[in-house]
């Protein structure tokens, strides 16, 4: 059997979002080197700051300072830090109760290794030099041999308040087509639509799944479709997308290749987009080098009837 193809992927994009009040004075904060949270009407201080009481749902916006000095409340060893963490050595995830809170803090911990972690250790915030108004302000706890330190005595006003964050997303990943789309993937590098019929209902798939959607049976026939098809669906892009390079309006379609029981979407060319029809036959459009269609094309046929094509709406 081929080696099943794989390849490493990112799914990556920039979340924004405003932030009220609270969260601003909170963030606001670690920009100056300040911790706030809020005062909950029975008189828990809340670090980090909500905006709602987790117990009444009530709004609260009394802010109430914090020390930057704390007690470890649990505890787990990170020893092989990822892209993006806080530290790029072993260190601990820990929840820290800072003095004069009445909740934790998750945050990272500089130690030498796991032994010289515990529960109920003293640490404190180790700021970082750079400071925009963001966790990220927090550089680390650092482990501390002292009482707690003393309160700047600043409230939530400050100037210049953080209205916003963004925060970006990112997940790394190895994808693999599996043994079945691999097959169908290599065909099209030779220029080919291939699927595999189901050995039950005899319906043939393209893209194939390795098994059939209908009957739940491995799928294993392997049969060569179109390369010509009809448009059963279609819609007019009229935005731009990032890094794509095609002028809009174009045409997205499904498109049903002679054979196959499963319609596929491709791009329609050649063609002004108005008068991309339902039933247009097409046929596909390739690129030196390239390893599936650029796009479709119209093959010049007279269009397909309707019922030829309406069960695979």
């Amino acid at each position: 059997m081929p080696e099943v193809l794989k390849a490493p992927l990112v799914v990556e994009f920039p979340f924004t979002r405003s932030v009220g009040p609270v969260q601003s004075a909170f963030l606001t904060g670690l920009r100056e080197r300040v911790v706030l949270g809020v005062r909950t009407a029975d008189g828990r201080v809340l670090v980090p700051p909500v905006e709602y009481d987790p117990v009444t749902a009530e709004e609260i916006h009394d802010l109430v300072e914090a020390a930057p000095t704390g007690t470890v409340t649990t505890w787990a060893w990170n020893h092989a830090p990822r892209r993006g963490q806080p530290l790029t050595t072993p260190f601990a995830w820990v929840l820290v109760r800072l003095d004069g809170a009445d909740t934790a803090l998750l945050h990272a911990l500089d130690a030498p290794g796991p032994d010289a972690v515990h529960t109920g250790m003293r640490v404190r915030i180790r700021w970082a030099e750079e400071r925009t108004g963001a966790i990220t302000d927090i550089a680390c706890f650092e482990p501390y041999d002292g009482a707690a330190a003393e309160l700047t005595g600043r409230t939530g006003a400050f100037e210049e308040a953080v209205s916003g964050i963004v925060a970006p997303a990112r997940l790394d990943y190895t994808y693999s087509p599996g043994r079945a789309q691999t097959a169908y993937i290599n065909a099209l590098a030779d220029r080919r639509n291939v699927g595999e019929r189901c050995p039950s209902c005899r319906k043939v798939y393209v893209p194939p799944r390795g098994a059939c959607p209908t009957c739940g049976v491995a799928t294993a026939e392997q049969v060569e479709v179109g390369p010509g098809g009809t448009v059963t669906t279609f819609c007019i892009v009229n935005i731009k997308a990032k890094n794509l390079d095609i002028e809009v309006p174009y045409v997205y379609a499904h498109i049903a290749l002679d054979g196959a029981d499963l319609a596929l979407h491709g791009r329609i060319g050649g063609i002004p987009y108005d008068q991309v029809r339902m039933g247009l036959r097409v046929e596909p459009v390739w690129t030196q080098g390239g390893r599936y269609p650029d796009h479709y094309r119209p093959t010049g046929e007279p269009d397909a009837d309707y019922d030829q094509y309406k069960e695979l709406l």
